[in-house]
């Protein structure tokens, strides 16, 4: 019975290794895995000067239009004098109080 046992052990054994997957298929497995990487970091390095290449255009766009509105205001003649806004004096509490006496006499 023991010399059974240890057979069927044996067996069981090689059954277990048998049915695993092969080196070949493990390599094949790895391989994939890191071609899988690879992509993914090639990708994130082309996103990436993507960026890089909108932000200085981007950059580039910025500096030409404030070039441009530099120009502008430089070429733009100012000898419009700005408009100065007539302010009458603030009322004392004599002239309120003359008012007050002239708008009475009126409504008399």
């Amino acid at each position: 019975m023991k010399k059974l046992f240890v057979l069927l052990v044996g067996v069981g054994m090689f059954a277990v290794v048998a049915c695993g997957p092969s080196k070949a298929e493990l390599e094949a497995a790895e391989k994939a895995k890191q071609d899988s990487i690879e992509q993914v970091e090639q990708a994130r390095i082309e996103a990436e000067a993507i960026a890089a290449e909108e932000a200085a255009a981007l950059a580039a766009a910025e500096e030409a239009a404030a070039l441009a509105e530099a120009e502008a205001a430089a070429a733009k003649p100012t000898g419009k004098k700005p408009a100065v806004k007539k302010t009458e004096p603030a009322k004392t509490t004599e002239d309120k109080v003359i008012e007050g006496a002239k708008s009475r006499k009126k409504g008399v």
